[in-house]
């Protein structure tokens, strides 16, 4: 194997990892066992290569560097030494291909604990062993870390780094039987804010669905939310921050989803709200654009001339910038922002009801989740009912399987789909008491900002403004002849104007106790005044 001609060159590998370093294997070991052995047998050290890096391939970075050195030489070494073959490689494919390449250089690859001819052909008997066990053991322990990291996820255990909104923590464990050995430490994830209140925020705003994923992902930037576009749209469909945990299907074991032992950031309902809204199962609202704080009504106002939607942009003068909504046709209508932004504050000044009607409306609406409580316990018989006959379809499915009549993986799949419905049934279930409960601080801040809309409206930003706009007004506005007009009224709001304009109405011989009242009003509308539809509410 050797030629004693002349003096022949080496270079000496000697590779570590953590894991190594605890057994024994150090860089000065592997060291001083090389060079003692080229001593013995005059071998000429040309370089030594230390590497901290895995031997499950050949991408190193010092093996990288050596091999491209290696092409560039006239003279070549001759032998690369290492003190075992699992310092070389732990993997036998790759192992071979680069036995092969570096023998064409005329490199000789040689482990000085475990030498091997490799003219004699038995030999290769021996080096298929020497590099199959290591990457045996690699296999095994590979084998062995995903089988404890399956079984602390089914325990509801979340592994690895902690997603957006939560940080990695660790607590010593208390074990009195240990008598002084090294203490051990259970790791787990807990709430971190501030960039917990972000993620939530990003769930609340694709739920309401006024923007559209991506401005949202823009938006979240902005709050603070560090990640890039692929880690958010992985965020927004983990199912850990609603609580759960999934755990992939393996080896005939279906997949599943498990309670979670970390605290959830939202609501299951929320989450799928979510789900529905990316897969567009629900419909959205009327999506909002980025507008400059002098444009709040930009995209919600029609030409009076054409008919086309306005447009806005300044003019510059010779001092200052005139900003104007205007069409973007040839018919040429063009109007002041500022003047048409206060007149419309003015119209949303006329849906402001009085602070006596606030009583009225709380009446009305306490009365409404009355009634709601009362079909509380139907929807949620109507659930279970739903819930009742998935799991029948799932039994009707098994007992399928037993005789043969369908076969394991469309039973899988069926299975999997009503587990699926099933799950978003009992998140809906949960939430229903949610929903009805403290009722009073809602109807408290709810009056209150219907009782300061016109100033909300004023000094809100640009995202509330639009917010109120687009709630009102479900479509677009005209302006003509100085004033506001629209074809059609969000319910709601035609529902509370026609109460003030019915309850300020005094007629001779009204009784001024509103449950003696007519319950029926007719609502008067935007210009032109329209007499066609008749709400009918109670007061009692």
């Amino acid at each position: 194997m050797m030629n004693n001609k002349r003096e022949l060159l080496a270079d000496l590998y000697c590779r570590v990892s953590t894991d190594d370093q605890v057994d024994g294997y150090s860089p000065s070991e592997q060291e001083d066992c090389l060079v003692a052995y080229c001593q013995r047998n005059n071998i000429v050290i040309r370089k030594i290569i230390h590497e901290d890096h895995s031997a499950k391939s050949f991408k190193r970075p010092e093996w990288s560097n050596w091999l491209s050195e290696q092409r560039k030489l006239y003279r070549r070494s001759d032998l690369i030494l290492f003190t075992k073959w699992d310092r070389f490689s732990r993997n036998t494919a790759d192992a071979y291909a680069m036995i092969a390449s570096l023998r064409r250089m005329g490199i000789e690859p040689q482990a000085v604990s475990q030498p091997l001819d490799m003219d004699i052909p038995e030999s290769k008997m021996m080096l298929a062993f020497y590099l199959c066990q290591p990457e045996v053991e690699n296999d095994r322990r590979a084998l062995n870390v995903f089988n404890c990291m399956r079984s602390a996820k089914k325990g509801g255990k979340w592994m690895g780094i902690a997603p957006r909104g939560y940080i990695n923590k660790s607590k010593e464990i208390p074990d009195s039987r240990r008598h002084g050995s090294k203490p051990k430490y259970e790791k787990y994830i807990e709430i971190y804010e501030p960039e917990a209140s972000i993620v939530r925020w990003v769930f609340q705003t694709i739920a309401e669905g006024n923007f559209n994923t991506e401005q949202v992902y823009k938006m979240a930037l902005i709050k603070g939310l560090n990640t890039s576009k692929n880690n958010f749209w992985a965020m927004i469909r983990n199912t850990m921050y609603c609580g759960k945990i999934y755990i992939p299907a393996y080896k005939g074991e279906e997949p599943m989803y498990v309670i979670g032992k970390h605290p959830p950031l939202i609501s299951e309902m929320l989450f799928y709200d979510v789900q529905d809204v990316l897969d567009g199962r629900r419909r959205k609202q009327r999506a909002q654009i980025a507008v400059d704080e002098n444009y709040p009504l930009r995209g919600f106002l029609l030409c009076p001339k054409c008919g086309k939607t306005l447009t806005a942009s300044a003019s510059k003068g010779r001092k200052y910038h005139y900003h104007y909504y205007h069409c973007s046709s040839s018919c040429g209508f063009r109007h002041r922002a500022e003047e048409m932004n206060s007149l419309f504050i003015k119209e949303i000044k006329s849906y402001v009801p009085r602070p006596l009607m606030r009583d009225i409306y709380k009446r009305l609406i306490v009365k409404a989740v009355s009634d709601k409580y009362k079909s509380e316990n139907q929807d949620r018989n109507g659930i279970l009912k739903e819930i009742e006959v998935l799991n029948n379809q799932i039994s009707e499915a098994r007992r399928l399987l037993f005789s043969k009549e369908i076969d394991l993986s469309d039973f899988r799949i069926g299975k999997l789909e009503a587990e699926k419905q099933i799950t978003v049934l009992e998140a809906k279930l949960h939430s229903l008491p949610d929903k009805l409960s403290n009722i009073e601080a809602i109807l408290q801040k709810g009056l209150s900002t219907l009782c300061n809309l016109d100033t909300i409206f004023e000094t809100g930003t640009i995202e509330t403004k639009r917010k109120i706009i687009g709630s009102m007004f479900p479509e677009k506005l005209t302006f003509s002849e100085g004033r506001y007009r629209t074809t059609k009224l969000n319910a709601a709001a035609k529902l509370l104007f026609n109460l003030e304009e019915g309850f300020s109405r005094k007629k001779n011989g009204t009784s001024p106790d509103i449950s003696d009242l007519s319950h029926e009003v007719i609502p008067l509308g935007l210009e032109p005044k329209t007499h066609t539809l008749k709400v009918y509410c109670s007061t009692n």
